[in-house]
């Protein structure tokens, strides 16, 4: 009995490891999708409708003109976001993000809480008054 536990742990333990790691692959995945300064910021401003490049750069501000190109380009090979090309006269260049891209709408809305929350606790940690330390020495 006990030697059929120890071979049921085992197992477990190969398994629990199985898991893990097809979790981590599953997040390195994704992250190497949208890592990097810009890519989420690009995915939330595509999130409030279609954009041109001006207005996408407008809303970064201090992203440069090529890396923005880079960043768009790295988002729609990913099928994240969409080049959509308006026919008219001047031709009229938009981008959107894509049903796919859409898909990562919770994981958005959860790091922009996250956010929230982590900018109150710095912030509270940073005003609230400091302990007297020396009353130790």
């Amino acid at each position: 009995m006990k030697y059929e536990n120890l071979i049921n742990s085992e197992d477990q333990i190969l398994m629990d490891r199985d898991v893990c790691f097809k979790s981590i692959l599953n997040m390195m995945d994704t992250l190497d999708v949208v890592s990097g300064k810009w890519k989420i910021p690009i995915i939330m401003s595509l999130s409030f409708g279609p954009k041109r490049f001006s207005l996408i750069s407008k809303d970064l501000k201090k992203i440069s003109d090529r890396a923005l190109a880079k960043e768009l380009k790295l988002l729609e090979e990913n099928l994240l976001i969409e080049r959509q090309a308006n026919i008219s006269n001047p031709l009229v260049i938009e981008y959107a993000i894509t049903e796919h891209g859409m898909s990562l709408s919770q994981i958005l809305n959860s790091l922009k809480k996250w956010g929230l929350l982590h900018r109150k606790v710095l912030s509270d940690a940073i005003n609230k008054p400091k302990q007297n330390l020396n009353r130790f020495y």
